[in-house]
């Protein structure tokens, strides 16, 4: 019994997983030269919610393993550091199309890749950093995901009036610079880690809910990019008392 539990969080990574696969598979054209950007968002997203739920179901069954901690990073590759990057250098080429950039985009779409490469070091140095075990040192993987996967549900659900930003060269490939950065930066982060359930101890967490909560209910899927900087700017406000173990 107790070794059928212990593999229950990573029966959920292992979907986590299945579901940056399946995200990757959305992103290139099928045989009919169709793809979905949309449906690949929506299953990078639910990667992240099976990444939450992994930790979660852990530390309810009381079972942490090295095995269950080597799994979810290779995982988080995948979904969070592979999908988002492939998904970019799609929407990149598409950009190629509405650019008023004075040379054609070209090999240069592969900069998008970027993103996986600095998700692999966050995650590398993640699981050797001990110092990143109440906060977190960088943007997390599945934050950063969620920001890109974000773009195609705005794009689809804000009727046109998006794609001139989202499709454009100017915003695609700084974005690709500033989260590859955020991804490795020196900067302490909020962790949704509870030592207790104290107000005073975890107001910038609580904030940090109240937001997402408040967004998600007044802007539909723009909630993620404005979650998220919101989650930057509240840990720079809290810095001190989240860096406090």
């Amino acid at each position: 019994m107790n070794s059928i539990k212990q593999h229950i969080p990573n029966a959920v990574t292992a979907f986590n997983l299945v579901c940056g696969c399946i995200a990757i598979n959305y992103v290139f054209p099928d045989v009919m030269g169709y793809d979905n950007w949309v449906y690949a968002s929506y299953f990078i997203l639910a990667a992240a919610v099976c990444d939450f739920f992994d930790g979660l179901v852990a530390r309810a069954l009381h079972v942490h393993s090295e095995l269950g901690k080597q799994l979810d990073s290779l995982a988080d590759v995948v979904s969070f550091g592979v999908a988002p990057a492939f998904l970019l250098m799609k929407m990149v080429e598409k950009a190629d199309q509405w650019s008023l950039m004075p040379f054609s985009i070209g090999i240069s779409k592969y900069l998008a890749l970027l993103v996986a490469v600095f998700s692999a070091v966050r995650l590398a140095k993640f699981n050797t950093d001990t110092r990143q075990s109440h906060h977190f040192i960088g943007l997390p993987t599945p934050a950063n995901a969620m920001l890109i996967a974000s773009l195609p549900l705005i794009i689809e659900f804000g009727n046109g009036r998006y794609d001139f930003i989202m499709l454009s060269p100017w915003f695609l490939f700084p974005l690709i610079f500033i989260s590859s950065f955020l991804l490795v930066a020196p900067l302490p982060l909020i962790a949704l880690k509870f030592k207790n359930y104290s107000l005073q101890d975890n107001k910038p967490r609580y904030l940090l809910i109240a937001t997402g909560v408040l967004c998600a209910a007044l802007f539909g899927f723009f909630a993620i990019p404005v979650t998220i900087a919101a989650y930057l700017l509240l840990s720079v406000v809290f810095k001190d008392q989240i860096t406090q173990h």
